[in-house]
């Protein structure tokens, strides 16, 4: 497992994991746009030269906001969403964000449950934050 910086030579291989983890995968165009994005950072995760996972981070001044985590489903449950946001949390620190945010719908509790595990704390909920279906989104945040 290695996890790196990812660039533009990603996209197609970033929209594939977005397409296989989530029912509304990010289109390439909103990817690229992130990737291009000067105030963000993507990292993933390559198992045998494939990636399995990515990890992204916008920010604004000195507050981030994890944007998306999305690993393969049969990469699940080896470790990799907790290696992706901790090393996502190490650059936070490194760029001196005072913290990062994240929403993840109220259903996800293995989700939520990693991000305590890595230091989020809950602070609010979005009601009727997330479409398809519809339902209310966790607002949890790191402090660095």
């Amino acid at each position: 497992m290695i996890i790196s910086e990812l660039y533009a030579e990603h996209i197609g291989a970033i929209h594939k994991v977005e397409a296989s983890a989530f029912e509304s995968p990010w289109s390439e165009k909103t990817i690229e746009a992130l990737i291009n994005n000067e105030c963000a950072k993507c990292f993933g995760c390559f198992v045998e030269g494939v990636l399995v996972g990515y990890i992204a981070l916008e920010w604004v001044l000195d507050e981030g906001s994890l944007t998306n985590l999305a690993v393969m489903p049969s990469y699940r449950r080896q470790g990799i969403a907790e290696a992706l946001t901790l090393k996502l949390l190490d650059f936070a620190k490194e760029k001196a964000l005072q913290f990062v945010t994240l929403e993840v719908r109220v259903t996800n509790t293995p989700a939520s449950n990693l991000y305590r595990k890595t230091g989020f704390q809950d602070v609010g909920v979005r009601k009727n934050y997330y479409s398809n279906p519809r339902e209310d989104a966790l607002l949890m945040t790191k402090y660095l």
